[in-house]
């Protein structure tokens, strides 16, 4: 029910943004705000572990409510101000010991121009991919999360509007524009702007609402459950939907259990060659 409530506070809420794009089309609407990339910054930088492990379970459900599972070994470390992330499928057969790993780099502090490197291992093909920079745009294993979700926002790829504070479940947030600033980034994310609720107390984005380049399609990630653990924030519920006009295409649930921060991870872990042996 209360999600039924966002999706339709949310269509009511575009709808005011396009009549305001459409009477004030100039310039000065898409323009970088200060006080916007502030906020943003600080979530960037909320602490968040030196390194995490935790199972994750994937429900991938279709417009008719027919739900696949599928069970996730993830595991993430800082490397300076990089992230390095690798997650082991588990099950069911047909996806298990499949893997995927990322090099998140942190680009908004140096070498800016570098993108991100990701590879995808599928036991079938017995050989790792690596993930294109113009592929990223995609589903990433069925789900309604991209590979590009998979990584976090370069910021100077952006320019931030703040649009207003709001109330979501008692907790005061900054609703929060983000518009790509090439096509190049509209390219690889896949979206042409997101709307990013984010919580005043924690700097946790707790909704968002993505403008789908092609198809028409917004796409509406909501974390579910949030809980303080090892005095971190954590989603340990996060869903994303993809509908078009009142329609929905599809929906996945992320479910995280067994979360551990700061265990002890090498570099090592995190290569192709690791990621091939599996878990």
């Amino acid at each position: 029910m209360k999600s039924d409530l966002f999706y339709a506070r949310s269509q009511k809420f575009l709808t005011i943004l396009l009549m305001v794009g459409f009477l004030f089309p100039a310039a000065p609407v898409w323009a970088d705000n200060a006080d916007a990339r502030e906020i943003i910054w600080k979530v960037k930088d909320r602490y968040d572990g030196e390194s995490r492990i935790a199972t994750m379970e994937m429900i991938l459900i279709d417009k008719k409510g027919n739900e696949r599972i599928r069970t996730v070994r993830t595991h993430q470390k800082d490397r300076g101000n990089d992230t390095l992330k690798l997650a082991f499928f588990i099950s069911p057969p047909d996806v298990k010991d499949a893997a995927f790993l990322t090099y998140d780099y942190d680009n908004d502090y140096y070498e800016p121009d570098r993108d991100d490197d990701q590879w995808l291992y599928l036991p079938a093909l017995k050989k790792s991919k690596r993930i294109a920079t113009v592929d990223r745009s995609g589903s990433f294993m069925g789900s309604d999360f991209t590979y590009s979700d998979m990584t976090s926002l370069d910021l100077e790829d952006y320019d931030f509007k703040l649009i207003k504070t709001q109330s979501v479940e008692d907790k005061e947030t900054w609703l929060i524009e983000a518009l790509p600033k090439t096509d190049e980034v509209m390219e690889e994310t896949g979206y042409t702007k997101s709307i990013l609720f984010i919580r005043q107390d924690n700097h946790v984005v707790i909704r968002a609402i993505h403008f789908v380049k092609e198809g028409g399609r917004l796409k509406y990630m909501e974390v579910k459950k949030l809980k303080l653990i090892d005095k971190i924030w954590t989603p340990t519920e996060i869903n994303m939907t993809t509908k078009k006009g009142k329609i929905t295409l599809h929906r996945t649930i992320l479910k995280y259990h067994d979360i551990k921060y700061n265990e002890e991870l090498d570099d090592s872990f995190f290569t192709v060659q690791r990621m091939e042996r599996g878990l």
